[in-house]
């Protein structure tokens, strides 16, 4: 027979010692004699040693901090969502995601960026470069994910795309070498345009570089540019305003985050103007724009959730190299160009990627 000398249970901790004895001793403060047999001391010592391994089942709550200038819709915080389920990371079992966006107002970056690490999370992604520099000042320690679409090695988030170095790793996706493509892409569909508008945004610190790219192609291709800038939307407004007294034959846009906001705007005042315009995601003219030619963001924020699941799980920023995504979108809106009297070659259509009817 076996008696139990020393016991102790609370709510998180249960343990027990057993010995053999032959008299019965005190526990806790009063005395207990419990004899069981070998049968019964078995059974409990095989649930006991359960115990810690079903605490060690329950794993933490890690928390992510999404930063970014503007509103992300549904789908892109969608996509990051599943990107973390797909590595094991289901948000409210195991991790939460803590969400703060400037509103366009990107001088509110660098408090929102110290707000998450004073948290502290787990890891940052945020999404365009100021975000991404707002989050580079705030820490040094914690984990950041970026997804961009300037050179991550000229703003100065990393010192390689092979070797990130520090805490910062991410996304890259082209936006600069398309400048030339999409002008080709819009003389295709608009043979007379001569003089271009282009609408830029003078915060975005891609912006100076943008001009100088599409400045060259539009003198390779013998196109005039007439270049606007615009950080609000009273200056949207205006811009297009300009553009009109100016007669210009069609528009393309800086791919920036505070425009891919104010799409609504864009299209209204596109449509408005009767001006053909060049977009730079496919979600434009999903929505009624005319054409869009670009890379995939939704693929860029799929890699970047994958990224911070990686982290999560243990990996470091500097050992994770930038990934650039390739994957390329030429979308064609056809009820928006029968409106605008354009008429959309069918080999312009045979190559894109989707054809909006």
């Amino acid at each position: 027979m076996v008696r139990l000398d020393t016991w102790e249970n609370s709510a998180m901790n249960v343990w027990c010692r057993w010995r053999w004895v032959d008299n019965v001793s005190r526990c806790g403060g009063y005395k207990r004699a419990l004899t069981i047999g070998r049968r019964e001391l078995l059974v409990a010592l095989g649930g006991a040693a359960a115990w810690p391994l079903a605490a060690r089942a329950q794993q933490p709550m890690a928390l992510v901090g999404l930063l970014t200038g503007v509103d992300l819709d549904d789908q892109r915080i969608g996509e990051i969502r599943q990107s973390l389920k797909d590595t094991g990371y289901v948000e409210g079992r195991n991790v939460a995601i803590k969400y703060r966006s400037a509103g366009g107002r990107l001088d509110r970056l660098p408090a929102l960026a110290a707000e998450l690490v004073a948290d502290p999370v787990s890891v940052i992604l945020t999404a365009a470069p100021p975000a991404a520099l707002a989050a580079k000042a705030a820490t040094g320690t914690i984990p950041i994910i970026f997804v961009t679409g300037a050179d991550p090695v000229d703003l100065g988030l990393v010192s390689s795309f092979n070797r990130p170095g520090g805490n910062v790793t991410g996304i890259s996706f082209v936006v600069h070498p398309l400048a030339t493509k999409r002008l080709e892409l819009l003389r295709e569909l608009v043979p007379n345009a001569r003089l271009v508008g282009f609408l830029v945004n003078p915060a975005n610190p891609t912006s100076h570089s943008q001009i100088e790219d599409i400045q060259a192609a539009a003198h390779a291709l013998g196109v005039e540019l007439l270049v606007r800038d615009a950080s609000s939307e009273r200056e949207i407004e205006a811009a297009f305003a300009s553009f009109a007294q100016q007669r210009v034959n069609a528009v393309i846009l800086h791919g920036d985050a505070f425009f891919g906001s104010r799409g609504d705007q864009l299209i209204e005042l596109a449509a408005r103007h009767a001006m053909p315009t060049m977009y730079y995601l496919r979600e434009f003219v999903m929505a009624g724009g005319l054409i869009s030619y670009g890379a995939s963001i939704a693929d860029a924020y799929r890699l970047a959730g994958i990224y911070a699941g990686r982290i999560l799980k243990g990996e470091k920023p500097a050992d994770l190299p930038v990934q650039q995504s390739a994957k390329f979108e030429l979308v064609v809106n056809l009820k928006t160009a029968k409106a605008l009297g354009l008429t959309v070659p069918l080999t312009l259509q045979a190559s894109a990627d989707e054809v909006i009817e």
